[in-house]
């Protein structure tokens, strides 16, 4: 499978469930809630997806 869209699919995966879990959390207005995710999954993308990250870019520079 194509690194980028495993990536891809893998962060948007991190933002749902970090939504989920705000918002179960008691984080209900949708704006705070949009923002709060965006921040909470950036972080949590950084620190869990470098794999798929290091993946991402050797296959960029392969193809150079």
């Amino acid at each position: 499978m194509h690194p980028a869209f495993v990536y891809t699919a893998s962060r948007i995966g991190v933002l749902a469930v970090t939504a989920g879990v705000l918002y179960l959390l008691g984080l209900r207005d949708p704006f705070l809630l949009l923002v709060a995710s965006f921040l909470v999954s950036g972080v949590a993308s950084y620190v869990l997806l470098s794999g798929q990250r290091d993946a991402l870019s050797a296959r960029i520079t392969k193809n150079r």
